[in-house]
C-alpha cells in the first residue's frame, strides 16, 4: 500500500490557451483540487514553492485555505526554500496553519533549486555568514526551525506585560503538537539525504536528483533511500520515517488523454548541469495505456522503496482534467501495482 497525492508547481500564464491566467486563479484552483482530490480518495496535496515567478510562491495562506475546506487529506509542501524564510515567524505560520487543517500539515522544505534572480535571498534580507553558503544559511534556519517546532520556552518574559504570561519562558504561539514530527527534507543528494535522516525530517526526493554513479535515475533514487533509511535507524528517532517520490504518470484513458499526452514520445533518463559543477539527473516521466504504466512502474526501483507517491500535474489544464489524471492513476494503476 501507498500513500497517493498530487504535487503542483501552481503556474499561471494569462495566456488565452491556459486555464489559469492569473495568480488568484492558481490560488483558489488549488484548493478546489485539494476539495477534488480528497473527494477521489487520494491521500496528499502538496505545493511547490517558487519565488520571483508566475507559481505558487506563499504557502501557508494557501495551505490555511485548504484545511478549512477539507478534512482528510494532507496538505504539504514541496518544498519551501530556507534561504528565504525567518523561522520564527515562518514557525508561527505553519503553526497556525496547522492547527486549521487539524494537524494534517506534512512541510518539505530544503536549500531550494535555482531561482528566477540572482540570489533572490538578499532582496528578503538574509545572506549568509561570513565563510558560509547560501546552503549553509538553509540548514541553519531549518535547524532554528525544527527547535522552536518543539514547542518549549525560550524568550524571556516582561516582568510587567500587558497580559498575563504562563510560568516559565515563552514559546511562540500558537503551537501545534506533533508538526515536529511532519517536517520532510528535499534532498538532491545521498549526503543530504543522510543529514536530513540525522535531523529527524522525513525524506522527499523529486524527479531530479545530483548525478552520482552515472546509473539509471531510479537506481540512484533507490540506494538515496536505502542510505537515508540506514541512517535513520542509526539515529535512534522515536517516529516512524517517510519517504516519497515525484513522478509525472499520465494514464491514457481518452481521447483528451491521447490529444494532450499521446504523442508517442520517447520517455528516458536525461542527464544535463542545473548548476555549474553540479551535474544531475532527470527522472522520466511515464505515458502511456494503465496495462504499460503497470509494467513499466513495476521497475521502477525507487517507488518501490518510498512508501508515498507524488504525482505531478499540469495545472493550467483546470481543475476538472487534474482531477481526471488523478483519478485515472487511482482506478486504472494502482490497483494493478497492490498500491491500493
Amino acid at each position: 500500500m501507498k500513500k497517493i497525492g498530487f504535487l503542483s508547481f501552481g503556474h499561471w500564464n494569462p495566456s488565452p490557451q491556459s486555464g489559469t491566467r492569473s495568480a488568484g486563479d492558481a490560488l483558489l484552483q488549488s484548493i478546489d483540487l485539494a476539495v477534488a482530490a480528497e473527494e477521489l480518495g487520494a491521500d496528499g496535496a502538496y505545493f511547490r514553492v517558487h519565488h520571483f515567478a508566475r507559481q505558487l510562491a506563499s504557502p501557508f495562506p494557501l495551505l490555511a485555505a485548504a484545511g478549512a475546506k477539507t478534512k482528510t487529506i494532507e496538505l504539504g509542501t514541496a518544498v519551501i526554500d530556507m534561504r528565504y524564510e525567518n523561522p520564527l515567524y515562518m514557525a508561527e505560520d505553519a503553526g497556525a496553519a496547522d492547527l486549521i487543517a487539524g494537524g494534517r500539515l506534512q512541510l518539505g522544505i530544503s536549500r531550494g533549486s535555482p531561482e528566477q534572480v540572482i540570489d533572490g535571498w538578499r532582496y528578503f534580507g538574509f545572506q549568509p555568514e561570513e565563510g558560509k553558503t547560501d546552503q549553509d544559511m538553509a540548514r541553519q534556519h531549518a535547524e532554528v526551525f525544527l527547535e522552536v517546532l518543539k514547542g518549549k520556552g525560550f524568550a524571556q518574559p516582561n516582568p510587567q506585560p500587558m497580559f498575563p504570561n504562563p510560568p516559565g519562558m515563552l514559546r511562540l504561539e500558537p503551537h501545534s503538537e506533533g508538526l515536529r514530527e511532519r517536517i520532510w527534507w528535499g534532498a538532491a543528494s545521498d549526503a543530504t539525504a543522510v543529514w536530513a535522516a540525522k535531523m529527524g525530517m522525513h525524506l522527499q526526493s523529486s524527479t531530479l536528483k545530483f548525478d552520482e554513479s552515472g546509473k539509471p535515475f531510479h537506481v540512484q533514487q533507490a540506494e538515496q533511500i536505502r542510505a537515508y533509511r540506514a541512517a535513520w535507524a542509526e539515529a535512534g528517532h522515536g517516529h516512524t520515517p517517510r519517504v516519497s517520490v515525484s513522478r509525472s504518470i499520465f494514464a491514457l484513458v481518452n481521447d483528451q488523454d491521447r490529444m494532450f499526452f499521446g504523442a508517442g514520445r520517447p520517455e528516458q533518463d536525461q542527464f544535463g548541469y542545473i548548476e555549474p559543477e553540479k551535474r544531475a539527473v532527470f527522472g522520466r516521466g511515464y505515458t502511456g495505456e494503465p496495462d504499460k504504466l503497470i509494467e513499466q512502474l513495476r521497475r521502477d526501483e525507487a517507488i518501490a522503496e518510498a512508501d508515498t507517491l507524488l504525482l505531478t500535474v499540469p495545472n493550467q489544464l483546470g481543475v476538472d482534467y487534474n482531477a481526471h489524471v488523478i483519478e485515472s492513476i487511482l482506478t486504472h494503476v494502482a490497483p494493478g501495482l497492490g498500491w491500493r
